[in-house]
């Protein structure tokens, strides 16, 4: 047995379609991978180097509710294909990138924007907006062998049956190969690794007691309330 000076963390995990769970290593998300959200956060929409931050793997939860972080009073929602990865490596060849790619899931972004504003303003890191307990509600993976790799299809978002974002996977500035092979060069990837790929226009505010609804086609659904 191991001898820790303290009980080891329990690794967090996804559930799957296949009855086992996929245990997450690192969560890297990409910034504005769709134009038109880029545009409604104030940015120009033309294809620019890509860039991420990440969450903490506990901050992803398949609970289906989402406690409202403190803190903040204007929390929003960003929904987004997450991509599993079931091996990594450093340096991966663009051509080579999906053969690393275990399955995917819904999940959502969840934003304290007024936090990340005020980190923006003064040039400081995102983590206080976006790296919260709960931050990152997610759905069941499903495998590759099941659904192959979605490239297009609907991904949208409902509160209380509004809808509120839409758009095509296929409007992806970054495509899934290329944000592998950009953090293949600055990282070692492992298997546990995911990446949320970014979310479309539409991004609002949530209040407690609300319903959502994520979709992207071929994937799934996730649905989660407002706590």
């Amino acid at each position: 047995m191991p001898n820790h000076v303290i009980p080891a963390p329990i690794v967090p995990v996804i559930p799957t379609s296949t009855g086992s769970d996929f245990p997450v290593r690192r969560v890297y998300c990409i910034g504005r991978n769709f134009a038109a959200h880029a545009v409604e956060m104030g940015h120009d929409p033309d294809r620019e180097p890509p860039f991420f931050f990440q969450k903490n793997p506990d901050n992803l939860d398949p609970s289906g509710v989402f406690p409202y972080p403190p803190r903040s009073t204007d929390v929003h929602h960003e929904v987004e294909l997450l991509v599993a990865l079931g091996k990594g490596g450093s340096d991966i060849p663009l051509s080579d990138a999906l053969d690393h790619v275990w399955g995917y899931g819904v999940a959502l972004d969840m934003t304290r924007r007024d936090l990340q504003g005020a980190a923006k303003k003064m040039g400081r890191p995102w983590e206080i907006g976006k790296a919260f307990e709960h931050s990152g509600p997610v759905g069941p993976l499903r495998p590759v062998s099941e659904i192959g790799h979605p490239d297009q299809g609907r991904i949208a978002l409902t509160v209380n049956g509004e809808l509120r974002q839409e758009g095509d996977l296929n409007q992806m500035i970054w495509k899934v190969p290329e944000m592998i092979a950009y953090l293949s060069a600055y990282f070692v990837l492992q298997a546990g690794d995911v990446i949320m790929a970014g979310t479309p226009a539409g991004v609002n505010a949530v209040a407690r007691g609300d319903q959502m609804e994520a979709s992207i086609a071929g994937v799934g659904a996730l649905h989660v309330k407002v706590v």
